[in-house]
């Protein structure tokens, strides 16, 4: 049985709360520190899973301001 990186659990589970609407448009995702508590994952981990969210288009990352749901629905590559 293959194991899933820890980076791709953390996108995955982000991704499907922002589709599925458990996040607002607007609304801020949890601080990194809490992120790292709730997967249990460290701050490296938490940044990669992010960025594979804002190249999708559904995140906004901002130094100091945190991350913003910026769109629900999943871009079409």
């Amino acid at each position: 049985m293959e194991k899933t990186p820890a980076y791709l659990r953390v996108y995955n589970t982000l991704r499907s709360r922002i589709i599925e609407g458990d996040y607002a448009i607007g609304e801020l995702l949890p601080a990194e520190p809490e992120l790292e508590r709730q997967f249990m994952v460290s701050r490296t981990t938490v940044r990669r899973a992010v960025e594979m969210l804002s190249r999708e288009g559904l995140v906004e990352a901002r130094q100091g301001k945190g991350t913003t749901v910026i769109n629900h629905t999943r871009s079409e590559e």
